[in-house]
């Protein structure tokens, strides 16, 4: 499982006012790595500035509401921006069957092109959907490009980790990866609402590692499967749990305690970081307070299936939203 934006489940779509135009649809992508073919360059948007300046609209089923209505509406196309480029550079390091090699190949052209268009180069025709509006958004809002940098090298990182099976020697090297692979979204999105102090930032790293850390739990049985591993080699040790165990994915007592550890600490990061929720204004703090509270649900499920989360993955149903709800109207 490469790192993913959000953990709240729904099938939102990206609503903006766009003056009746219509974004761009995403053009069909080749092979993470593989050059254009003649037709496809022919087809391809041409690389000048009439690249598209609007972000696509969510088609993948996400986890929690991006730029949903809840988000002010200044916001949504460069949110939908950071989205897109995230997202795109999840199915390069995640999708198809290209071998991790041509992966972290396209993940390389994928940082250069960030790096071109952030200097003011007109985006290229492999991704120009993409990087059409992130390059807009940059401009507008002086986004922080390190922090774009950062998520690239999360997705590289799983790459490297899922060809080669290691694992997370702890906690501590499993919070690196957060670091880069969740915690610059949050800041992204606090630069946008005009939050900079830094006790803002640490409440933001704390939700945003907890999001990345519940997914983790909420995923055990897709990402075991596939040769994912995030729990740590020092949890696995401190609860006699071997990886072969793990691999059967049958609940034990021993595998019981390990999942509810490492949900407890991640409830205890969100928990953390939940005074931030109050820090920001109007849609923006409601839209926090959903995903927190959907987090802390997911987390809910977790512990609920006692160990079962090796074979069955948790999800939300209506009742959970209209429980969330209930949440968020009493923080």
């Amino acid at each position: 499982m490469t790192q993913r934006l959000v953990i709240i489940e729904s099938r939102a779509r990206l609503s903006s006012d766009n003056n009746g135009v219509k974004p761009a649809p995403p053009p069909s992508s080749p092979s993470p790595g593989a050059p254009l073919t003649p037709d496809a360059a022919a087809q391809a948007p041409v690389p000048t500035l009439a690249a598209p300046l609007l972000a696509a609209p969510v088609t993948h089923y996400e986890n929690f509401p991006v730029a949903s209505l809840l988000c002010p509406p200044h916001l949504r196309q460069p949110i939908a921006a950071i989205y897109g480029f995230a997202r795109t550079a999840d199915d390069i390091a995640d999708e198809g069957d290209a071998s991790a090699a041509e992966r972290l190949e396209a993940l390389a052209d994928y940082r250069d092109e960030l790096l071109a268009v952030a200097a003011g180069k007109a985006p290229g025709a492999r991704w120009a959907t993409v990087f059409g509006p992130l390059q807009q958004a940059i401009r507008q809002h002086d986004l922080p490009v390190p922090l774009l940098t950062d998520l690239l090298s999360a997705f590289s990182q799983d790459v490297h980790k899922t060809a080669g099976g290691e694992t997370y020697a702890d906690r501590a090297e499993l919070l690196d990866y957060c670091r880069r692979s969740a915690n610059p979204v949050g800041r992204l999105l606090l630069h946008l609402y005009g939050v900079h102090d830094e006790n803002a930032l640490a409440q933001s790293d704390a939700i945003c590692s907890a999001l990345q850390l519940i997914n983790f739990w909420q995923d055990l049985s897709v990402d075991i499967p596939r040769g994912r591993h995030y729990l740590s080699d020092a949890d696995c040790a401190r609860h006699g749990v071997s990886r072969a165990e793990l691999a059967t994915r049958k609940s034990t007592p021993a595998n019981r305690q390990l999942i509810a550890d490492n949900a407890r600490w991640a409830r205890e990061c969100m928990l953390e970081g939940l005074p931030l929720v109050h820090r920001l204004p109007g849609r923006a703090g409601w839209e926090l307070r959903l995903v927190v509270q959907g987090g802390l649900r997911i987390l809910d499920k977790v512990d609920a299936l006692q160990g079962a989360s090796l074979h069955t993955r948790p999800k939300l149903g209506k009742a959970d939203w209209l429980r969330m709800l209930g949440r968020c109207l009493r923080m």
